[in-house]
């Protein structure tokens, strides 16, 4: 793909995450559920962090390409490897785990992950965008450009000790409120928290071998060298 449009869709979907995350960041006070935003607000939800992680993503991405474009050929490649470092270890995985986990729960009963409450304060559309159009922006993306993915012991490494600080995240608002951040939680006994966090992390860590594996063989390794 040229770059220039490569800047146009990378621009164009940073805007649409900006405006997302802003969406869930303004919904109005007097119209929530007080059981479901208590201590640390939307900023205690993996999916609203992720809004967020998808957005800077986004943005790296629209300045490498705007560097490339005017041939800051040194610059661009330093914000080329951030770049490639946020989406292999951070955007990819972390998308397409928010994806998959939340409808799957969904599925099964909707009041763990997103109480029936919630369909009166968040639209159907912002739903959709925030749990479901992430998957397919993260496809698409290894489909448009290649990605250099890190050491698999580095990326790892990163990736666990990102989920260690969201998962001691919610460990600290439950110490301070007495809630769990999502009420599918309240059903495990202490080891069977653990061993849910221990096997939700095995599976983010097989999203990321999973994108890993759809780029090379997309891309190959000439791309990389």
């Amino acid at each position: 793909m040229e770059i220039s449009t490569l800047a146009m869709y990378h621009c164009l979907a940073f805007v649409w995450y900006f405006f997302v995350a802003y969406s869930i960041t303004h919904v109005k006070t007097e119209e929530r559920p007080s059981e479901v935003f208590l201590y640390g607000g939307q900023w205690k939800y993996l999916t609203v962090l992720n809004l967020v992680l998808q957005a800077v993503f986004y943005g790296v991405s629209f300045l490498a390409d705007v560097l490339r474009l005017i041939k800051k050929l040194r610059c661009a490649k330093c914000i080329i490897s951030s770049r490639d470092l946020l989406f292999s270890v951070l955007a990819f995985p972390v998308s397409t785990f928010v994806c998959i986990s939340f409808w799957t729960l969904y599925s099964y009963n909707r009041e763990l992950v997103y109480p029936k409450s919630l369909d009166g304060v968040i639209p159907f559309w912002l739903n959709h965008a925030m749990h479901t159009a992430v998957l397919p922006f993260a496809l698409l993306e290894i489909l448009v450009l290649p990605h250099r993915y890190p050491a698999k012991k580095k990326g790892l490494i990163l990736l666990g000790f990102v989920a260690f600080l969201y998962i001691s995240w919610v460990l600290w608002i439950y110490s301070v409120t007495g809630e769990w951040v999502y009420p599918l939680f309240a059903l495990f006994s202490p080891p069977g928290l653990a061993a849910f966090f221990a096997s939700s992390l095995a599976i983010i860590v097989a999203f990321y071998n999973f994108g890993e594996f759809l780029n090379r063989m997309i891309w190959g390794q000439s791309k990389f060298s």
